[in-house]
């Protein structure tokens, strides 16, 4: 019996940037930055003052009041990526099997902003005055949940919470779930919605993010020597993946394959990464030999690249390990000095990134890289500050999240 393959034939997103995967490309191949002051609380107590905050978001645009007032902001976002994703798919879920319709949707935090809430009435108003709709609203599962609800999905359906390589881990086992027959439809990908007073305040007493409130865009700097920390952010990205044979029988438009994952864990510190690398480099090899792929056939790498210390010199060392020489001619960027860090949607959004690279011939910039630090190798590409055309059959997207979690997905022109 030959192996299941499994397609990409629908996206989604939300984030600082745009509210459409093709408003997201644009704008980061354009080297602009979402990333601007906090404004949606008072934020004037705190050493930091901004984030990649969605403004303007209305989920009105998607579902009905009532429904929207009933879901967390990361539900929200999650849903209008999911219905960005579905439509752009296609697909009909009323002529479909729904017991071979899945949704696996990760989170790194899942609903800060209730449990905030709640806890500001409980103190101030009494436990009567807590809303009957806080736990189906604070629960990381929430966003699968009100997604397979709207669309009567019956498949597997559940969370993936492994700190910023959830929407990674999310996808990859959703991948496997179709490669091994349970299902044939699966909607998945990652949302988080924790630039909220704790979620800031908390990043904040850890001294990980960025302190340049006097210019918010320069702020996130993968790879530089001048950063000083990584940028929260929020947002959602959705992708449908479906088993090959049935979308090239529906007509589907195909956007790409995805041909590898893999899954691995430092084992070593809950906020550090291993200090060779190791974790990481075992991720990729893995993800590599998943997809029977050949290091120099990989074309691109969305690092995970966050702006901090610990995580670019570490993950630049793991990439040369795995890829040697041809680290060197390997073109590898970070999304996140546009976007910030969007933790466990990070890894969605950046999957879509590899997948736009491929079909539009680009790579976005890492921009604010000024001045490339020698620690994270010289010789390395790492596309400072403009877009690249280039052709790109295949990529590769590195998720490391806080817990020693790694993720890894490789994805490839069909």
């Amino acid at each position: 019996m030959s192996k299941r393959r499994v397609v990409i034939t629908g996206l989604g997103c939300v984030t600082a940037l745009a509210e459409s995967v093709e408003g997201l490309f644009a704008a980061l191949c354009e080297g602009k930055s979402g990333v601007s002051t906090v404004e949606s609380f008072d934020t004037s107590g705190y050493p930091v003052r901004f984030g990649g905050e969605i403004k303007g978001f209305d989920v009105k645009k998607y579902v009905e009041h009532r429904e929207g007032k009933r879901m967390d902001r990361f539900s929200q976002f999650a849903i209008a990526a999911a219905i960005q994703a579905i439509n752009d798919s296609g697909l009909d879920f009323s002529k479909e099997d729904v017991f071979r319709a899945g949704v696996i949707v990760g989170t790194g935090i899942g609903g800060i902003k209730e449990i905030e809430d709640q806890h500001i009435k409980l103190l101030n108003k009494g436990v009567r005055k807590v809303s009957p709709f806080t736990v189906p609203r604070l629960m990381a599962n929430a966003a699968g949940g009100n997604i397979a609800i709207r669309y009567g999905l019956r498949g597997p359906n559940f969370c993936a919470v492994s700190a910023c390589a959830s929407g990674s881990h999310a996808i990859g086992e959703a991948f496997c779930n179709i490669l091994v027959g349970r299902s044939d439809v699966m909607i998945t990908g990652g949302s988080e919605a924790a630039l909220t007073p704790v979620g800031l305040a908390s990043f904040c007493a850890a001294r990980s993010l960025s302190t340049r409130n006097n210019d918010p865009p320069a702020a996130s700097r993968p790879f530089d020597k001048d950063r000083d920390g990584f940028v929260l952010s929020e947002g959602a990205g959705i992708v449908v993946l479906e088993e090959y044979e049935r979308a090239k029988k529906r007509g589907a438009n195909i956007y790409a394959e995805l041909l590898g994952y893999s899954a691995t864990d430092d084992g070593y510190h809950i906020t550090a990464p291993m200090p060779d690398g190791k974790g990481a480099t075992t991720a990729m090899k893995l993800a590599l030999m998943d997809g029977r792929v050949e290091t120099e056939k990989v074309d691109y790498i969305n690092a995970h690249g966050t702006g901090t210390e610990l995580n670019d010199i570490t993950e630049s060392l793991a990439i040369r390990t795995v890829f040697g020489e041809h680290a060197y001619k390997l073109p590898v960027n970070s999304t996140k000095s546009s976007l910030g860090h969007l933790l466990g949607a990070s890894g969605a959004v950046e999957l879509i990134v590899c997948v736009k690279a491929i079909k539009e011939s680009a790579i976005p910039p890492t921009i604010n890289l000024d001045n490339q630090d020698e620690r994270c190798d010289l010789k390395m590409d790492f596309v400072p500050l403009e877009a690249r055309q280039t052709k790109v059959n295949i990529a590769m997207s590195n998720s490391f999240g806080f817990g020693g979690h790694n993720a890894c997905l490789v994805v490839g022109k069909i």
